[in-house]
C-alpha cells in the first residue's frame, strides 16, 4: 500500500505569471529593451549629464537592494534586474543639471529602493511605484534644486539646456506671467529636440519602445490606453475653454505623459488585476495628469498622479471583481 504525496502549493508574490516562459528577469529585459530609445535619445542629446545620472541611479538601486536584503535574511535578488528597471526609470525622469547634484541621485534611489520596496517586504509586496517614490523624495526635498527653474541652465555648454521646458513655456503662457513667449512646436517634442527630464523628450522614443512592450505583452495596453484618452479629453476640453494655450498633441507628447503611461503605471505589481481595472486606473492617472498640469504650480504631474493612483488601486480591485465562470456565485441562504 502506498500513500499519496500531498499536494504542493505554491506561494508567491505578486506578479503571478501564467506562462513559465515569462518570467520576472524575461519582463525586465523586456522593459529595459523598451526603454532603450529613449536612453539613445537621452545620450545624444544631454551627452555624459545622461551617462553619470542614469547610471549612477542604476549602480546605486542595485547596492540599496543589496544592503536592504541582507537585513531579511533573504538571497540579494539582483538577478532579477528590477532593480536596474528601478534605478533606469528614477535616473530618466531626473533632470540633466542632476549631475551636478549627485547627492541627490544617490539618496533618490535609496528612497526609491528602501522606502519604496524594501519596507513593504521587497518585490511583489510594494504598494507604490518605487521610481516614483524615489523621484517624489528628492523632489519634495531639493525643490530647488528639482524644481522647474533647475532645467534651464544659461550658462550651460549644451544649447538644449538654455531653452525652457515645453510644459513650462506653456505654464507661463496660461498664467500671463511672460511679455513673449514662444509656444513648442510638435515636431521637436517628437524626435526629442527640446528641454526636460531625460527620458522625456522624444515622443517617438517613447511610442517606440511602448508598442513594443504592448506587442511582446509584457505590459497591458489598456492602461496606456486609458491614460492617454483621458489626457487628450482632458486637454481639449482645456484648450476649447482657454485653460492651456497649448493643442491635446503637445500635452500628450510633452512632458512625462508617454514614458508614465508605457512605463511607470504599468508596473504590474502596483496596477489593477482585472482588463477593466487597468482602463479605469489609466482614466484616472490620465485626469490627475492634467488636472495637476492645469491647475496646480508644477507644470508636470505624472509622478503625483501615478502615485495617487497607485492607493486607489485596492478599491479598484475591489470594484472590478471578474464575474466568475457560469454566472455569479450563489448566495448562501
Amino acid at each position: 500500500m502506498t500513500s499519496e504525496q500531498p499536494e504542493t502549493i505554491h506561494v508567491a508574490p505578486s506578479p503571478h505569471l501564467a506562462t513559465g516562459s515569462l518570467t520576472t528577469r524575461r519582463m525586465m529585459v523586456d522593459v529595459l529593451i523598451g526603454l532603450a530609445p529613449a536612453v539613445a535619445v537621452a545620450v545624444f542629446m544631454f551627452r555624459w549629464d545622461a551617462v553619470v545620472v542614469v547610471g549612477l541611479c542604476v549602480l546605486c538601486c542595485l547596492a540599496a537592494e543589496a544592503i536592504f536584503s541582507l537585513p531579511r535574511g533573504k538571497r540579494v535578488p539582483l538577478d532579477d534586474y528590477s532593480a536596474v528597471v528601478t534605478g533606469l526609470i528614477l535616473g530618466l525622469s531626473l533632470p540633466a543639471t542632476a549631475r551636478d547634484h549627485l547627492h541627490i541621485v544617490v539618496i533618490g534611489s535609496v528612497a526609491a529602493i528602501g522606502l519604496g520596496k524594501a519596507v513593504f517586504g521587497g518585490l511583489g509586496y510594494n504598494i507604490f511605484n518605487p521610481a516614483m517614490v524615489g523621484r517624489a523624495f528628492v523632489m519634495l526635498s531639493f525643490a530647488k534644486e528639482m524644481g522647474a527653474s533647475a532645467y534651464r541652465v544659461a550658462e550651460s555648454p549644451l544649447k538644449i539646456l538654455s531653452e525652457a521646458t515645453p510644459l513650462t513655456v506653456a505654464k507661463e503662457a496660461a498664467k500671463g506671467t511672460a511679455e513673449s513667449v514662444d509656444l513648442p512646436e510638435l515636431w521637436p517634442l517628437f524626435v526629442g529636440t527640446v528641454n526636460g527630464s531625460l527620458g522625456e523628450i522624444s515622443a517617438a522614443a517613447l511610442l517606440l519602445g511602448g508598442v513594443y512592450l504592448c506587442v511582446r505583452r509584457v505590459v497591458s495596453w489598456e492602461i496606456p490606453a486609458g491614460t492617454l484618452a483621458a489626457a487628450a479629453v482632458c486637454a481639449g476640453a482645456a484648450n476649447l475653454t482657454g485653460l492651456t494655450t497649448i493643442s491635446p498633441w503637445h500635452h500628450l507628447a510633452g512632458g512625462a505623459l508617454l514614458l508614465g503611461a508605457f512605463f511607470i503605471a504599468t508596473d504590474p505589481v502596483t496596477s489593477p488585476l482585472s482588463g477593466r481595472g487597468k482602463f479605469i486606473f489609466g482614466l484616472g492617472i490620465g485626469a490627475l495628469v492634467m488636472l495637476i498640469r492645469l491647475f496646480s504650480g508644477y507644470p508636470e504631474g505624472v509622478m503625483f498622479a501615478v502615485l495617487l493612483m497607485n492607493a486607489a488601486v485596492p478599491l479598484i480591485d475591489r470594484w472590478t471583481v471578474p464575474r466568475p465562470l457560469g454566472g455569479p456565485a450563489p448566495k448562501r441562504t
